[in-house]
């Protein structure tokens, strides 16, 4: 029987990472995986190849709109060829997985591929297609993630009624894509679609999209949204979802109560995700789950049996690759002694949209509804030289400060490369800075990060400089 330090069930970002941490500290690590690629949802069927058609999509959606005032013609119809679209999704996934592959030879990781589950605290066995292996592990890490929720009434066939599994490999752009959550997941894919040429209609419960996060963005997004031509409805509670051929009937009530019935050939579910434990065995180990299915864990990330530790989706907080991979780190360096520690709060979320919208730290919601007195400085993306250039205006930054000290608390944006400027907010929020650090730092001209700076401006003393 093979025998090592520390072994981990799940090779998502959460996992790989926390095996190769492991690894540069000295611990003999396994890794066991029940799909034939490595990388876990992120890699194969969620961030990677999301990404791969946003990007597509988005050249499309450029050359038709917007190449002949850029001063570039093309003779000829511009198509979609969907196939190779795929196609290429598929091989930065196929070359991404390939890279993780590559990393867990690099540092000596042993790889096992088939379900684990575990016989008991110290002993994990792997139903390999042929057979079981059964290994012994001193510490073992579950990183199972997690896996997309639905509704009980809907029937997901993965035909018409799907999931984002499946919408990242249609044999066809739909005519009428109907879109049931109006969080990140869905509004990306809707997004893509959208410019592929369909018509999306995104059914809501809440009253507003992305309610996780800051309501400004939600309301600025939901307007630059609108003008692409997708259609909301808000405050929706969907009620059913029939396939009849190659139609599919999805019926809601509006917040007055009064039916509506909406029509498509295909419905995205997209309420969110769950967390996945199946066939982990793990009240064999003595390990709790919650009520929601989660692996119950303590500051440490360490569950009730004190040689097994969770994280990432499987446990509680954000589902997000990023948390899940500072999450492995850390139970890696606990594992070796160290004393690392995870500051939730400075988790930044993305939604890679276009705009794109990025934040990280407190809404003003939450701000509010703890009585800290703020103060908020908020610039617009149309006001930069480099967003006209490049005929991306729409959006702002928003940066929310103490009213008395200043520190930066929260900072809240969407526009082109949100999503790579919030790492500006995470950084300055590590080190605790004030709207006023911010505002004194040099952003080069012309950047999309000034407006980080001019918002800063903005909360210091509403002095920002070019509005």
């Amino acid at each position: 029987m093979n025998q090592y330090d520390v072994a981990i069930i799940g090779s998502g970002p959460g996992g790989y990472v926390a095996a190769i941490r492991c690894a540069q500290l000295g611990m003999k690590t396994a890794i066991i995986e029940k799909y034939a690629a490595l990388g876990g949802t992120c890699l194969n069927v969620g961030c990677i190849p999301s990404k791969a058609l946003l990007d597509s999509s988005h050249h499309y959606e450029d050359a038709v709109k917007h190449f002949e005032e850029h001063g570039i013609d093309i003779p000829g119809e511009i198509k979609v060829n969907l196939e190779q679209m795929i196609a290429r999704k598929q091989g930065v996934v196929d070359q991404t997985t390939k890279g993780i592959e590559f990393l867990m030879s690099k540092n000596k990781i042993d790889v096992y591929h088939g379900v684990g589950s575990f016989k008991d605290a110290t002993h994990i066995n792997i139903a390999k297609e042929d057979g079981e292996e059964t290994i012994e592990a001193k510490n073992a890490i579950i990183a199972t993630g997690s896996k997309p929720s639905s509704l009980p009434f809907i029937d997901i066939d993965k035909e018409r009624v799907i999931t984002s599994t499946e919408a990242l490999k249609l044999k066809e752009v739909p005519k009428h894509l109907i879109v049931i959550g109006g969080g990140v997941i869905g509004l990306e894919l809707g997004q893509v679609y959208k410019r592929l040429g369909a018509d999306v209609t995104v059914v809501e419960y809440m009253d507003r999209i992305i309610p996780g996060m800051d309501s400004a963005l939600s309301k600025e997004l939901t307007k630059v949204m609108k003008k692409q031509k997708v259609k909301f409805n808000l405050s929706h509670k969907v009620k059913s979802v029939e396939r009849k051929g190659d139609e599919v009937i999805v019926k809601a009530d509006d917040k007055k109560g009064k039916e509506v019935t909406i029509t498509g050939d295909y419905c995205l579910v997209s309420v969110g995700r769950k967390p996945y434990t199946d066939g982990l065995n793990a009240e064999a180990a003595g390990v709790k789950l919650d009520d929601r299915g989660r692996v119950e864990v303590n500051e440490h990330l360490q569950t009730n049996v004190s040689n097994i530790y969770a994280i990432g989706d499987v446990v509680k907080g954000a589902m997000l690759a990023h948390k899940a991979e500072e999450e492995g780190t850390m139970v890696a360096e606990i594992l070796a002694g160290q004393k690392p520690h995870i500051d939730y709060n400075l988790i930044p979320g993305v939604v890679y949209t276009w705009p794109e919208v990025a934040a990280v730290g407190k809404t003003e919601e939450q701000l509010k509804e703890e009585g800290v007195e703020y103060k908020s400085g908020q610039f617009p993306m149309r006001a930069l030289g480099r967003a006209r250039a490049s005929m991306d205006i729409d959006g702002f930054v928003k940066i929310l400060a103490d009213k008395d000290t200043d520190e930066v608390l929260g900072i809240h944006m969407i526009g082109a490369r949100c999503a790579d400027l919030i790492a500006e907010g995470v950084t300055a929020m590590e080190f605790r800075a004030s709207a006023e650090d911010i505002s004194r730092m040099s952003h080069a001209h012309p950047t999309f990060a000034e407006a980080v700076k001019e918002a800063a401006l903005a909360a210091t003393d509403d002095r920002a400089l070019h509005v």
